[in-house]
């Protein structure tokens, strides 16, 4: 089935006009079709009646002037109300005039039509016509040969033209190419294809300012184009504020991005280069950093009427291009005289900022300056000098500078890069206040250390102490060895916690305490609870209470056994054959844990117990005592970085080997960044690190001799024989009368006091060491297996010790200790080549 398209509609489709035609009286001549359609009356109904018989009541009056004002001479325009055929009133809207017939009488010619459709029309041309001269925006109408047909006020205005310049005429003819060209194109394809154009951005006429131009296709309803609407805004005040927004936002992020690149550095250099690499290329082509020497150095900042003569150090460079010309003109390294003479001096002493901005500024710089006219070869066009201030004074300066067809620097980049200078400023200064700190505490650290261990026989040390890196503190880790009654050695390592130097002088009263107390020949459980009771007192602060941990550990060369404990410490590692295979490795002693220094104390405890483990060690065991920095990296846990160590001892340890390339190995394979000095970036540990590495040599066997004597007067006669004959064996015959003299007098007090076996042990070594072991009744050996019983051998000061005052005065050092075995008086006696004459 075939449909006709709907007839295309026009203005008069949507208009009903009715025409009528009136003689002198007022009677219908002509009723015109439309009318039928408005009131409903047909032309045979009121053909011959007057108009006025179809007004409604009250309203013929009205109706009568459609015809009275046309026969007067006057143009009717008027309203009036008609009775339609159904009875209801109908308002329409009228215009009439007089009209001669052919046969010479008058009659009146009158349009009629509805009032609601015409006034709907007269809106719509108001309106129409009140958003042409009252909008803001221009606009435009062009009819299909692209000429101005109709424009507005305000976009005669924005064309600073008149209305008569631009009507009838093209875009081409009343503005500028490129514009005009563009616009008369653009009108030209919304003609053509009727896709509109929205929100163009051009620039204004004058070229200094911003458009947002609109077209669109205008058409009857018939679909026939008629033109094409344009309307014009002017932008450039909010593309302003838009660009204003954005470079505020750019700044804010800049400010943001900067704060965030320095605020965890703690080194000066590291600060500098992260700042050049922030603002190049972002915000600059070139930026340079340029300290003071004395910043530089660590020294104290020069007061601001003597940064005259002071030196700028150019320590960091950002450059978008690195080439040859550009390192030459902005050499690192450089150093730059303070004068007042020259923009940089002049910036650094007044502390003002300096804004040049034309090449030819920059270029005729003073003679003190000559590199900056090198910049005129690199396009610089505009650059920036800014302090960079601290404290009342000035740390150095931030130079920024821009080339090509970048937009140069102005005021408010002034402003901005002063801002970018102070935070800086507060960076470095943080830094350089840190640096001292760092200093004073590392120095107190080396200070507080052993400068270098003792050699002792039997045992072979090397060790390790590495402080943290610049971007952490100095810690309170520290190691000592020590030499012991009776030949033996003490191995010390511990770890305070905490950072800076309360830490590191809490360690030096700790290492003071331990030196002390081992003094006293204590076990090494014995004196780790020693310790933990006397923290509150090394602590000396109730608001920072002591936390340190350590590890004790007492090998006798003699007997190859050594004694550990820890106090809540890292497992030592033991290098040395599996009893199982023969194989060497490395491997974590087994040691009771125990609590950490100053726990006890901390929580109210009483004083708590360390329990210690006993192990003989093969001749060439190397026993690796260290700190958590060592080990322990963060995310990970502790028993892989062990596992590691012993890995790494396992390939690198020799039976024998040398002990100094073991700790560089050591330290380079687990923390590598630990090698060489620290220095900007963060290189460097995370925490301190304190390693010792002791081979327990042992004494040869021939060094050592033991004998077992029954606790009866006998036992002073073979005591003496013992003597002579292993005195004469080591060529040190010279010893043995007043050996002989001083271990009578000791095995006497033993036979008077002992109720059980005396041990007699002679060691040589860098002395000759002589013990004489009492036991109580019920041990029959004196091999380290622990007592049933304390032991009851005479005090110091009992009045039976009548040959200590005789040992006191003959040999070179004497002690007195208690153990598993009894009690042990020792003497020592310095051996005719070494140590000089002895005491009389």
């Amino acid at each position: 089935m075939n449909h006709r398209p709907a007839p295309l509609r026009s203005p008069l489709d949507e208009l009903p006009v009715g025409i009528v035609v009136l003689d002198e009286s007022g009677a219908v001549l002509l009723w015109g079709p439309m009318n039928e359609t408005i009131l409903g009356w047909s032309a045979a109904e009121v053909l011959g009646r007057r108009l006025s018989e179809l007004a409604p009541e009250g309203g013929e009056a009205s109706v009568a002037e459609v015809y009275r004002e046309p026969l007067s001479g006057r143009y009717w325009r008027g309203s009036l109300a008609l009775r339609h055929r159904d009875g209801h009133p109908v308002r329409l809207e009228g215009r009439g005039s007089l009209a001669r017939r052919t046969d010479g009488n008058p009659s009146i010619l009158a349009i009629l039509a509805e009032a609601h459709w015409v006034e709907g029309i007269e809106q719509e041309l108001a309106a129409l016509d009140a958003l042409f001269t009252a909008s803001p925006l221009g606009m435009a109408i062009f009819d299909p040969e692209r000429r101005y047909v109709r424009v507005n006020e305000s976009l005669v205005r924005m064309d600073d033209t008149t209305e008569a310049e631009i009507l009838g005429r093209t875009a081409l003819d009343v503005l500028s190419p490129p514009l005009s060209q563009e616009l008369h194109k653009l009108l030209g394809q919304v003609l053509d294809t009727g896709r509109p154009v929205t929100d163009l951005v051009t620039a204004s006429p004058d070229g200094k300012g911003s458009r947002s131009v609109s077209l669109g296709q205008l058409t009857d309803r018939a679909g026939r184009r008629l033109g094409v609407s344009c309307t014009v805004m002017d932008i450039t005040g909010r593309r302003e504020a838009m660009a204003k927004v954005e470079r505020a936002r750019e700044e804010l992020a800049l400010l943001n991005d900067v704060g965030r690149a320095l605020s965890d550095l703690l080194d000066v250099r590291a600060i500098t280069e992260a700042l050049a690499r922030v603002l190049v290329p972002r915000y600059a082509d070139y930026a340079t950093v340029a300290l003071l020497r004395p910043v530089l150095r660590g020294d104290a900042l020069p007061e601001p009427a003597a940064l005259a003569g002071q030196q700028l150090v150019r320590v960091a460079v950002g450059a978008r291009d690195r080439t040859p010309a550009v390192d030459r003109w902005l050499e690192p390294g450089e150093e730059l005289p303070v004068s007042a003479e020259n923009v940089l001096g002049a910036a650094l002493i007044s502390g003002t900022p300096h804004l040049l901005t034309s090449a030819a500024e920059i270029s005729s710089l003073s003679p003190l300056e000559a590199k900056a006219r090198m910049a005129h070869d690199l396009g610089v066009h505009s650059m920036i000098s800014v302090p960079l201030p601290a404290r009342g004074t000035m740390l150095g300066l931030l130079t920024v500078t821009r080339a090509g067809r970048r937009a140069p620097f102005d005021q408010h980049d002034l402003t901005l890069t002063t801002e970018l200078a102070a935070r800086a400023g507060v960076s470095l200064d943080n830094a350089r206040l840190y640096a001292g700190e760092r200093e004073r505490a590392v120095t107190l650290q080396h200070d507080l250390l052993p400068r270098a261990l003792p050699r002792l026989p039997g045992v072979s040390v090397s060790h390790r102490y590495v402080p943290s890196g610049i971007a952490a503190e100095v810690g309170g880790d520290w190691f000592d060895l020590l030499p012991l009654a009776g030949g033996r050695v003490a191995l010390v390592v511990g770890d305070v916690t905490g950072h800076g130097l309360r830490a590191a002088a809490t360690m030096g009263r700790l290492r003071t305490a331990i030196r002390t107390l081992a003094a006293l020949d204590l076990p090494p459980g014995e004196l780790l609870r020693r310790m933990s009771k006397l923290s509150g007192d090394i602590a000396r602060d109730p608001h920072h209470p002591l936390m340190a941990t350590c590890v004790y550990a007492v090998y006798d060369p003699a007997a190859r056994v050594c004694t550990l404990a820890r106090a809540g410490h890292l497992p030592p590692v033991l290098f040395a054959p599996d009893p199982g295979t023969g194989l060497w490795g490395a491997r974590p002693l087994d040691l009771p844990s125990g609590t950490p220094l100053g726990v006890d104390s901390l929580l109210g405890m009483r004083d708590g117990t360390f329990e210690e483990r006993s192990f003989e060690v093969p001749r060439d065991a190397v026993l690796v005592l260290y700190t958590d920095g060592l080990i322990e990296s963060r995310g990970e846990d502790i028993g892989v970085g062990l596992r590691r160590l012993c890995t790494q001892l396992t390939r690198a340890a020799r039976p024998g080997g040398p002990l100094e390339p073991l700790c560089d190995d050591v330290i380079a394979t687990l923390r590598p960044e630990a090698v060489g000095p620290p220095h900007g970036g963060g290189t460097g540990p995370e925490d301190d690190i304190a390693l010792l590495v002791a081979r327990l040599d042992g004494l040869p066997g021939d060094a050592v001799v033991s004998r077992t004597f029954p606790a009866r007067r006998q036992a002073v006669r073979a005591a003496r024989h013992a003597v002579r004959r292993a005195l004469d064996d080591w060529g040190l015959g010279a010893l043995a009368e007043r050996a002989e003299l001083l271990v009578s007098e000791l095995v006497t007090n033993a036979v008077r006091h002992a109720d059980g076996p005396i041990g007699l042990r002679m060691v040589r070594g860098g002395s000759l060491l002589v013990e004489v072991t009492d036991a109580p009744s019920g041990v029959t050996d004196l091999g380290g297996v622990p007592m049933p019983e304390p032991a009851r051998g005479a005090a110091l000061d009992d009045e039976g010790d009548d040959g200590l005052p005789l040992v006191a005065v003959t040999a070179r050092l004497w002690g007195t200790r208690r153990g598993p075995d009894g009690r042990t008086v020792w003497f020592e006696l310095a051996l005719p080549d070494v140590g000089g004459p002895d005491p009389p």
